[in-house]
């Protein structure tokens, strides 16, 4: 079994993601998989966010391995999807699997046509805790 890159969540971001899976009637693709990242993961103060870290809010850029594509995604709450290209759902399988992640992390996910894909993260052009919005 291949190990996962270790994962780190704000408190703020935890508490946040926690209280919308209660609320939440029943199952949805991926929930088991959110909430066994959820329990593995480290946990910080977002003072103590490192800045490389993705957090929700964040805009990070990732390559897919196999094919050498980029992208650059904002990993955001389900309420704040707008149909725009740019974001995805933290309940999305792409945003559970970026969650927490560090940059130069790399992990394998199943595409849309069941094929793995190997995800690099290559960096974070926007971190909220690293721009000082602690309590967003």
């Amino acid at each position: 079994m291949e190990r996962k890159p270790t994962i780190t969540l704000s408190t703020l971001d935890l508490e946040r993601i926690e209280a919308l899976l209660e609320k939440m009637p029943g199952e949805f693709p991926g929930r088991a998989v959110l909430e066994a990242e959820l329990d593995r993961a480290d946990v910080l103060e977002p003072a103590q966010m490192p800045a490389t870290v993705v957090t929700m809010n964040s805009t990070v850029r990732f390559t897919l391995l196999e094919s050498g594509k980029t992208n650059t995604l904002t990993l955001v709450y389900p309420k704040d999807m707008d149909g725009s290209a740019d974001k995805v759902s933290v309940f999305a399988p792409v945003g559970i699997a970026l969650l927490g992640l560090s940059v130069g992390d790399e992990f394998q996910m199943p595409s849309p046509t069941g094929q793995k894909v190997t995800v690099r993260v290559d960096g974070i052009d926007f971190q909220p805790e690293n721009a000082g919005e602690l309590h967003r």
